[in-house]
């Protein structure tokens, strides 16, 4: 494996796979506050210049996390098709962009060749492509999924109804769906962050919800992001979830920081196969975000971008409805400003795709960030013309109960608009039944949340 490069007359010399693949990652304060950063744009330049040549072999065969060393590392390695990597193990870094770019390259071939991937090969073909690549790139993959209702088809958006209320107050959250409802938002899912994470209140919004759903005949599915050993707690209780949630590390030390591992979630997979209330197949929802791993201690010494694709790796063994990165929520110390913010949600909508994953964003920032709401609006355009699946909705913009900024429930009614494209179909029926949309657009009715009382 080549390491070494000499540019304009000056050699870089670097020690591992792992220093090459952290070094020619986009600048990210989170990589800066690990030390493992490129040291200025030449080095940067220079480790992508090496990354582009190595063979997707060389990424397999010097692994950043061994195997027996971490369960996830085991997931992915479990998860490739020998035939298909055979085939294009010798392809360069390079090549595979140039493949994935290609004009006569569609879905159906993409859709074959990241059987033969692994998580660090999509790390790193991310790494070398611009902003442009990666929305030319994602554009290309359809990942459809079905809970309850069908999602991620051409030309459709969907959103996610995130009515989160301070005191879990049960008539609060409802009021907040109607809003959501009345624009056309909740397509993706009706999902509450709990603020009380134990299982009589996990089970109490569930139900509520349920019953709601159930009332207006909605084609959507609930779920509450407690986590998942509260959600399963609440189930076996009587509790009405089409989805179970739990968010994702990319090492099993990060997982254990989440207090889960690979043998839970399959317990829990099992129980909401055997006990949840939608028609399915597809019953998870996993939130993932660039710098959760440093915030445990759990990187091993490994850049945020490839840390995150390895949450796709495993995300991908529960073929789920649903998964988004919280791409700016974390905070200035992983991803510093509007700048990093955009960058990284372009590419985990990008790595999620490619992985083959229901690929949503919640399109937000903290109040501590060097960001504001118009550079959240100009992420929401540029990921809703790379199609991503769904993207996240709350009341003004302004989650009251989590304490930062993401999209409006108008916000996502005007993506559709002006990229013309459309929610969810059966969401869309219902929709034009309540009068509420018409031939693809909001009626003059819409936004009003007195509909539903």
């Amino acid at each position: 494996m080549k390491t070494t490069i000499t540019l304009m007359g000056k050699t870089y010399q670097f020690k591992s796979l792992k220093e090459i693949m952290a070094k020619a990652n986009e600048e990210k304060s989170g990589d800066q506050l690990a030390g493992i950063h490129a040291q200025d744009a030449q080095e940067r330049i220079a480790a992508r210049h090496v990354l582009s040549e190595l063979t997707l072999a060389d990424i397999r065969n010097n692994p950043l996390l061994p195997p027996e060393e971490d369960e996830v590392s085991r997931v992915i390695e479990e998860g490739v098709n020998e035939k298909i990597y055979a085939s294009i193990r010798n392809w360069t870094v390079a090549e595979l962009r140039e493949y994935l770019l290609s004009p006569n390259v569609t879905n159906n071939e993409i859709t074959h060749i990241r059987r033969g991937l692994t998580s660090e090969m999509i790390a790193a073909v991310t790494k070398i492509m611009t902003n442009l690549d990666l929305i030319q790139a994602a554009s290309k993959i359809t990942v459809e999924t079905r809970c309850n209702a069908t999602i991620g088809q051409k030309g459709r958006l969907a959103g996610r109804a995130q009515p989160n209320h301070p005191n879990d107050n049960l008539q609060g959250i409802k009021a907040a769906i109607f809003e959501a409802l009345s624009y056309g938002v909740g397509d993706a899912v009706i999902g509450i962050n709990p603020v009380v994470d134990t299982a009589d209140s996990v089970k109490a919004i569930l139900n509520m919800t349920k019953e709601l759903i159930e009332k207006w005949n909605i084609p959507t599915q609930n779920c509450v992001l407690a986590h998942v050993t509260t959600q399963m707690r609440a189930i076996k209780q009587g509790g009405a979830a089409d989805l179970l949630f739990q968010s994702l590390a990319g090492t099993e030390l990060g997982n254990k920081a989440f207090g889960i591992s690979v043998e839970l979630l399959d317990e829990a997979n099992e129980l909401i196969l055997k006990e949840g209330t939608a028609a399915g197949p597809n019953v998870w929802y996993f939130e993932t975000g660039q710098g959760s791993e440093l915030s445990a201690d759990a990187h091993h010494g490994i850049d945020q971008l490839t840390l995150e694709a390895r949450c796709y790796g495993l995300a991908k063994r529960y073929k789920p409805f649903i998964v988004n990165t919280v791409v700016g929520f974390i905070g200035p110390e992983y991803l510093y400003n509007s700048k990093q913010v955009i960058r990284a949600g372009l590419e985990d909508h990008f790595m999620g795709k490619l992985h083959g994953l229901p690929m949503g964003v919640d399109v937000c920032y903290t109040n501590h960030m060097k960001a504001d709401q118009n550079d959240m609006e100009n992420l929401a355009v540029l990921l809703a013309a790379a199609g991503v699946n769904f993207v996240i909705g709350v009341a003004m913009a302004d989650d009251c109960m989590l304490n930062y900024q993401s999209l409006s429930f108008h916000d996502i009614a005007t993506l559709r608009e002006l990229l013309h494209m459309r929610p969810a179909p059966e969401f869309e029926r219902w929709l034009e039944k309540m009068g509420i949309m018409e031939n693809g657009k909001l009626t003059s009715i819409a936004g009003d949340p007195t509909l539903f009382l």
